[in-house]
């Protein structure tokens, strides 16, 4: 039986593992542009949740809009966990029936956060388009994150699809 509840109000230390993933927490807002050789051009706003339950993991929520906040276009959400001082695992399911796992190389620094991450694994449910390889490029500086996403889908090689960015929402 399940006796207690964690208060969302209640502030809980980040797990000690992953201090210096600190600062990720919070609210991050802002734009971004997309392309891809079988689809059009677009711009989208973006807003992304970097949380933590006080386990040595980040939860990570993101979702997109169109630019004009008309309509919504993307969501994931998942983890993000170290793998030793200098590696990092970023784990996501996508509502369209993906499933990506994600693992790379952490840079630290008193200047930010540097992640580089390829797909070690790719999982399609039997309605989702063909994806076969993800890369995320991601660099925090300050209250700025900046990020790149490469894809290969739908019988096309990995190249640049999403690069966008947000600003820590106060």
């Amino acid at each position: 039986m399940l006796t207690a509840v964690l208060d969302p109000q209640t502030p809980v230390a980040p797990h000690p593992d992953i201090a210096h993933l600190a600062p990720l927490l919070g609210i991050w807002r802002g734009g971004g542009h997309g392309e891809y050789p079988t689809i059009e051009s677009f711009d989208y706003l973006e807003e992304v949740h970097f949380g933590h339950v006080g386990r040595p993991f980040l939860t990570y929520r993101q979702r997109t809009r169109a630019a004009d906040g008309s309509r919504p276009l993307h969501a994931e959400t998942g983890y993000l966990r170290p793998n030793g001082p200098d590696r990092i695992e970023l784990i996501l399911a996508h509502p369209t029936g993906i499933t990506e796992i994600c693992e790379g190389r952490l840079v630290a620094a008193d200047d930010g956060l540097r992640m580089e991450l390829d797909s070690t694994s790719i999982g399609r449910s039997s309605t989702a388009k063909s994806v076969t390889a993800l890369g995320r490029s991601l660099a925090l500086s300050g209250d700025t994150l900046d990020y790149t996403l490469r894809m290969a889908a739908v019988g096309q090689p990995l190249q640049h699809h999403l690069a966008a960015t947000l600003h820590r929402d106060n």
